[in-house]
This record gives structure tokens, C-alpha cells and sequence, in this order.
């Protein structure tokens, strides 16, 4: 039921994440969706081998405590193009263009078949931006084991880290804050080691084209940083080849600063408390704020945010599992605000480590921000929707190149939007409709305004879907080449042709783009009502939805795609309700869910919730398995070399969203059995 009158600060405390040891795979991070800095135990970044990320390739172990932007991002100097790794594929129009690889992705590495491949890949890389840590300036160096009488504490209603340990016996107090709107963040150190010998250190790494390793601690001569004294703190002046920044420090507590190594910056302190404020520009920035302004717009920012948008209270239910969807879903809110709510689509591991180098897969756009209209904060998606224009004459230059109008979106990018080598990245399509429907959920959060916004996105994302669908004796069809979103068929790309899911959010997709021309004031356009009226219906095989219409139809590894195509796709007449019914309940016995990812539990939970079957989606929502856990600070893991997936926070809203508020003309909390007894306000429904 909805209920009004949530009591959201307490539903928002009891949820504070409180931390009495170091836990490797679950540190704490402050951030405003453009910035953030992960911090260990110490409330710095002090001792970053003790949360490592494990690298795919041959570069030793990255760390989650990282200093990361929306801007942050370094190339190697390098001339390749594109064109020096496409060749022609046999599709329904004749030969045409994909940027293909003839390296090896399988296995846990990479192994690009030449110095272009490689090096398109790896670049740009997002940077870690600096490390910020404590360190002992007399005696031997730190250790974690210098640590005792741990507790943190992330305070959720004003997004404060506050760290009180025991370090080597003397008490020391840490407060972490980041200011809301800049780059900037603020520290309280309160010791009475700071006028005995401990300081901190602010070390600069060069940029790295590891897979997950986002730091380069071995070239020091690649790249540059001068240090300019100013009273009361510093400038550090950084270039790495193309790419310059600059780190300004301000600081209290009778606070100096001087080189401490070739990249390094030494603060140390003649007072038992210091306030040490560290801003990141991609240019010369302004005055500093001072700590207590940063924590101030803290507080109230984090206050508004949680007073304002959607709310679920589950604690009125008897289901034992209800405390901890809660939590799943709080802490979802607050890590995909400062990880997902950027100026570009997010990493999968946002701002916390390198995944991918630090790439986005727009294919995840969706996972990572559609709920955040679904919860009452379009304006935290129309951050990054915007950036679609900004490569629209990119992916024109794609669709023409492919014989089609229109635009045809990327795959694995970074913010300049070019596409990487990949046998998989430039054949996938679902996040071609993407667009669409994150701009309708803007819509019909946001009113007309967003028409005219996003009419440019819109129209053309349609444009190239309604030229590349090919009609045929069974209807219009998708392929070959593609590789479906269950990219288990990557080596069958040359033959993979009408995938279940891809077939029916091509359907409604162009239904919407076509809504959108009436909005518009537009006629309507006879060819999109046609392919979109005329998709060859999806392949049935034994009563089951096959996952695409070509050998080998079904593997039973990665995303059970096929079931997205009424959960995530609302109802079209492609789809078969009971037929899906059944396609379910084999995938939910039969499918291999160590091979899975994070944000088919949700999608899952989304199907189950449209076939009316709210215990499926609940069960679905919370499967004890170890793609669908959520560490203590909420991040959904997966791997060591992937230990953050956001995808997962996000879908895990997305489908909540729709499980309590369902969708336009359906039944109230279809999602939730009676007996959760859900109270919610704020929540929008989907289509």
C-alpha cells in the first residue's frame, strides 16, 4: 500500500553503515556523482593494499581506494584509427563496416591481436587522481596492524564519514566530508599525533591502461607535478602528456607543505587538530571553502536528497528478509547518487575503481540511472542524457557508414563516445533503444520540456533502428551480424540474428519514438509504424522462448535475455505472457547463476512482476547467490576483479520501483506479496 508520512530521516539511519574492522572488499565513500574519494578505516586513503582489485591483464592489483571524476581521464600518445580495425561483414543489405578484433577476450585476460587493437582499447583511461593517505614522518612506516578500537561510521543523512581508531595507542578522530557541487574534499583530523609525527601524504600516479588498475606507480618520469607553496597550503600542478589538472590544498593546524618525492606532497602539523581541504580542476579553480562550509552543504544537501524523491519502508512486513531488501535499497540510493549521477554515463564501477579502464557501456546506462526518474530525481539522469548529443555526430557517421540514417550508439566508450575493438561491444543492439526509453521516463517525470530536450536523441535513435530492422517472410528482423545481450553468441555474430529481447524493445521502442513525432507535432512516420507493427515474432522452441533465432538458439550461461522481453519491455504482441510464464520457471531451474551478473536478479524480479507472480519476484529480487550479494557498504560484488557493480544498485531500484508502484492502469505493489505490507511515497510507475 502506499502510506504518506514516511518517517525518512529514521528510515535513512537505521541504515547508517557502521564499520569496526577493516573489511577488504567494503570501504567507505563520499562523493556528488561528478567526484568521489574512497577512504579506508583511517578515513584516508592510508593502507590501499588492504582493498585490493584484482586486474584481468598482466598488471598487478589495483585498489578500491581511489580519487576519481567525471573529467579525470589520460591517454598515452599513440596514432591509431578506427579504420585499422574494422572489416566487412555479410548482413541483409550487403557488406558493411563493424569494428571488429582479432584478439582474444576469453578466459580472466586480453590479448589484442595488434599495437591498435591494444591501444584503442586502453585509451582514453579514466585517472586516479591522487592518493591521500597518513603516514609516519619518525619510526617505522604504518601498518594496518598499528590499528585498534576501529569504529566508522557513514552517516547517510548528511553523507559524513567519521573514523575514531587507536593508532599505535593514541587516539585519532577523522571526519571525511565532499562538498555537493565541486570537486573538493575536506578532512578533520583531531590527534595528538599530528604534533609528534604523523602526517599526510598526497602521492600522483601516472595513468594506467591496465584493465582494472587505474594507477601507475612505475613511470615517474612520464609525467609532472610542481609544487607552488601558498599561505596556509599548496598548488600541485599536474600533466600527464595531453592532460593537465591541478590539486589546491588548503589547510589549518599549523599545516606546511613540501615535497615529499617526485610526485609527492608532505603536510605536517604543529597542532593536535588540523582541517585539510583538497580541491580537484581540470583548471585553475577559485577560493577554497573552508572544512565546515564543505561539511555544511554536506548536511543539507544529503538532507534535501533524502527528504525529497521516492521512499520504501519495509518494516511493517513478517518477512525476515525485508530488513535487508531495505538496506539494499537505501544504500542503492545514496552509492548510484554519487557514482551514477554524473555529466557521462557511469563505469560499471563508477567512481570507486577501474573497470574496463574506466570505460562506460552504455548498454548499462539503463541499469545504472532509468530508476532515477522512477524515484522522483529525473534531474539526476538528465545529467548524463544530455551527453547522447554531445556524440550524435559520431554515431551518425556509425549508422551512415552502415548504410542506415539516423545514429546508432556505442558499445564500451569514454566521453568522447568513440567505439573500442571488440568482438562483442560494436555487434550488441539493446542499448540502441536505451535512449528512448530514458528519455520517455524523463517525460513523464518531467513534462513537456523534456520533448523538446531530447527530440534530437530521440528522433534519430529511431531513425537508424527503423532502417537496420530488414523485412523478410516472417517480419521485419534483426541480423545478422549481432550479439545479443547475452553475449554467450559472440563467436556466432556472423550468423546471430533475431534475439527475443531485442526484437520486442525494438517493437515498443519505435511505438514510443512514434508517440514522440505526435508530441512533437510531427506526422507520423509511415516507415517506423511499419517495421515497428511488422517484427518477426520471437522463436519458440518446446513451448520456451528461444533466446535468438539461430543455432544455437539457447545457452544456459550469462543474462537469460529472452526473459527481459516482458519485464523490462513492457507488454507488446510479440510476447506471449504464458509462454513466458513458462520460459521463467525453466530458466529459474535450469540456468547456471554463477555465470551470471548483477542485474538479472532484478530483471528477473521484473518479469515475475509483470506475469503477476509476486513471490517469484521477490525470490528472484533476493536469491542467495554470490552475483546477487550486497557488502556491508552496499555495493553489489561480483569478482575480485570486478568487486563494484553498479548495474546491479540500480536495477535493484528500477525493479523495486516497479514492484511497489507497478505501471500505468495496473494493480497496486504487483511485486509484493500482502503480506510485506510495504509503504511507499514518491514513486512514479513505469510504462
Amino acid at each position: 500500500m502506499t502510506g504518506a508520512g514516511i518517517d525518512r530521516r529514521a528510515l535513512v539511519g537505521r541504515h547508517a553503515v557502521e564499520v569496526t574492522r577493516i573489511v577488504p572488499e567494503s570501504p567507505l565513500s563520499v562523493g556528488n556523482g561528478e567526484f568521489c574519494c574512497t577512504v579506508d578505516v583511517t578515513g584516508l586513503q592510508t593502507f590501499p593494499d588492504s582493498h585490493p582489485v584484482e586486474d584481468r591483464t598482466a598488471a598487478g592489483p589495483g585498489t578500491l581506494l581511489a580519487t576519481m571524476s567525471a573529467w579525470g581521464w589520460h591517454s598515452v600518445p599513440g596514432a591509431y584509427d578506427l579504420s585499422e580495425t574494422t572489416r566487412a561483414y555479410d548482413t541483409p543489405r550487403g557488406p558493411v563496416p563493424y569494428v571488429d578484433m582479432a584478439g582474444d577476450l576469453s578466459g580472466s585476460g586480453e590479448s589484442p591481436a595488434s599495437a591498435a587493437e591494444a591501444w584503442l582499447r586502453a585509451n582514453p583511461h579514466r585517472l586516479d587522481l591522487g592518493r591521500i593517505g597518513f603516514v609516519a614522518t619518525g619510526g617505522p612506516p604504518l601498518t594496518s596492524g598499528d590499528l585498534t578500537g576501529i569504529h566508522q561510521r557513514l552517516d547517510l543523512w548528511t553523507g559524513v564519514i567519521t573514523s575514531r581508531y587507536l593508532l599505535r595507542g593514541a587516539p585519532v578522530r577523522v571526519t571525511t566530508a565532499c562538498h555537493p557541487e565541486r570537486d573538493v574534499l575536506a578532512v578533520r583530523v583531531e590527534s595528538p599525533l599530528l604534533a609528534s609525527g604523523l602526517a599526510v601524504r598526497l602521492a600522483f600516479p601516472y595513468g594506467s591502461q591496465a584493465w582494472g588498475n587505474a594507477a601507475d606507480w612505475s613511470r615517474p618520469g612520464a609525467h609532472a607535478s610542481k609544487v607552488r607553496p601558498s599561505p596556509g597550503g599548496c598548488t600541485v600542478e599536474r600533466v600527464l602528456d595531453g592532460t593537465a589538472y591541478d590539486v589546491a590544498v588548503a589547510m589549518t593546524g599549523g599545516g606546511r607543505a613540501a615535497p615529499g618525492g617526485p610526485h609527492e606532497v608532505l603536510l605536517t602539523f604543529t597542532e593536535p587538530a588540523a582541517e585539510l581541504v583538497v580541491a580537484f580542476t581540470p583548471a585553475a579553480g577559485g577560493e577554497l571553502p573552508g572544512f565546515g562550509e564543505v561539511v555544511a552543504a554536506s548536511g543539507r544537501h544529503w538532507a534535501r536528497f533524502w527528504s525529497t524523491g521516492g521512499a520504501l519502508d519495509l518494516s511493517g512486513g513478517d518477512d525476515a528478509r525485508a530488513p535487508e531488501l531495505e538496506r539494499r535499497v537505501v544504500l542503492s540510493q545514496y552509492l548510484t547518487a554519487i557514482h551514477c549521477a554524473g555529466s557521462t554515463p557511469p563505469a560499471e564501477t563508477g567512481l570507486m575503481a577501474n573497470s574496463w579502464r574506466g570505460r562506460f557501456h552504455l548498454e548499462m546506462h539503463w541499469w545504472h540511472a532509468a530508476h532515477f526518474p522512477l524515484w522522483g530525481r529525473a534531474g539526476l539522469l538528465e545529467r548524463s542524457l544530455g551527453w547522447y548529443a554531445s556524440i550524435l555526430p559520431r554515431a551518425r557517421e556509425t549508422a551512415r557508414a552502415q548504410g542506415c540514417p539516423g545514429a546508432r550508439w556505442p558499445k564500451q566508450v569514454g566521453p568522447d563516445g568513440r567505439e573500442s575493438p571488440s568482438p562483442i561491444g560494436p555487434f550488441l543492439l539493446w542499448q540502441q533503444p536505451h535512449p528512448i526509453f530514458l528519455a520517455e521516463m524523463v517525460r513523464r517525470a518531467e513534462g513537456p520540456r523534456a520533448v523538446a530536450e531530447y527530440a534530437g536523441i530521440v528522433l534519430d535513435t529511431a531513425a537508424f533502428m527503423a532502417a537496420f530492422a530488414t523485412g523478410g517472410p516472417g517480419g521485419h528482423g534483426l541480423g545478422p551480424p549481432l550479439v545479443p545481450a547475452q553475449e554467450s553468441y559472440a563467436d556466432v555474430r556472423a550468423s546471430a540474428a533475431n534475439p527475443t529481447f531485442e526484437l520486442a524493445y525494438w517493437s515498443w521502442a519505435l511505438e514510443v519514438a512514434q508517440r514522440w513525432r505526435r508530441l512533437l507535432g510531427l506526422a507520423p512516420e509511415p516507415v517506423w509504424a511499419h517495421v515497428a507493427a511488422g517484427m518477426a515474432r520471437p522463436l519458440v522452441r518446446d513451448g520456451l522462448y528461444a533466446a535468438m533465432d539461430a543455432p544455437p538458439y539457447t545457452v544456459r550461461d550469462d543474462h537469460p535475455s529472452m526473459l527481459y522481453a516482458l519485464g523490462f519491455v513492457p507488454p507488446t504482441r510479440l510476447i506471449d505472457p504464458e509462454i513466458m510464464r513458462a520460459t521463467l520457471r525453466d530458466v529459474l531451474a535450469t540456468w547456471d547463476w554463477e555465470s551470471t551478473w548483477g542485474w538479472d536478479y532484478p530483471a528477473i524480479a521484473m518479469t515475475a512482476t509483470r506475469l503477476g507472480e509476486p513471490r517469484t519476484a521477490v525470490d528472484a529480487l533476493l536469491m542467495p547467490v554470490a552475483k546477487n550479494a550486497h557488502l556491508p557498504n552496499g555495493h553489489n560484488r561480483q569478482t575480485a576483479s570486478l568487486p563494484v557493480y553498479l548495474p546491479g544498485n540500480g536495477g535493484l531500484l528500477a525493479a523495486v520501483a516497479l514492484m511497489a508502484r507497478g505501471w500505468d492502469g495496473g494493480p497496486p505493489a504487483p511485486g509484493f506479496p500482502a503480506s510485506w505490507q510495504i509503504r511507499h511515497e514518491g514513486l512514479l510507475p513505469l510504462p
